[in-house]
């Protein structure tokens, strides 16, 4: 993994969605997730990148069921062409979505992907990004998960914080980490520059 500062043309906001960040379903320093993709969206906004929040629909009787207050996006969306949602079901914001049409139209080369679960979505969205050749770059402090629990005979319980931290390392040499995303950099795609 490299420390890289050079600008990304999108943001993709992973599931920062109210069940997610709100309650008692909320992840660990919800807080401090909500503040750094905040200030991720409107740095992005003001550089000029494609700003992309990824909404999952949950099954029936999850938190994040369509049409019920946990599904509802945490952070307003300026919906325009600089700024999108886009609806998935599966773990990775690529499969079986319009992400990967919206990116190559816009011309994206580098992006960022913050959000939750680290292990699980933003984890999923960011291989997928690698493996069609994106530089990908994860700031270590825009993303979160829950504490994994202890398993009897296997392992004690493991803290959200180590378990983020494994899921940058998971995906390899070619990930950007950077510890603050307050160090990221925005710029406009070449398409929409």
């Amino acid at each position: 993994m490299t420390i890289s500062v050079r600008p990304v043309e999108a943001l993709l906001v992973v599931d920062v969605q109210r069940a997610a960040v709100r309650g008692e379903r909320a992840v660990p320093e919800a807080a401090r997730l909500v503040d750094r993709t905040a200030d991720l969206i409107a740095r992005a906004r003001t550089g000029g990148a494609l700003v992309v929040h990824i909404q999952n629909d949950g099954a029936p009787g999850a938190g994040d069921e369509p049409g019920t207050p946990g599904w509802d996006l945490h952070h307003p969306v300026e919906a325009g062409p600089a700024e999108v949602v886009i609806r998935k079901t599966e773990d990775d914001g690529f499969h079986g979505t319009p992400l990967g049409g919206l990116l190559a139209d816009a011309g994206v080369r580098a992006l960022a992907v913050c959000g939750v679960m680290s292990e699980m979505c933003v984890q999923a969205t960011a291989r997928t990004a690698l493996a069609r050749g994106y530089r990908v770059v994860m700031p270590h402090d825009a993303h979160a998960t829950h504490d994994i629990p202890a398993a009897p005979g296997i392992s004690g319980a493991i803290p959200a914080a180590a378990v983020s931290r494994v899921a940058e390392w998971a995906l390899g040499s070619e990930l950007d980490v950077i510890a603050r995303a307050s160090d990221l950099a925005f710029a406009a795609p070449p398409q929409r520059g």
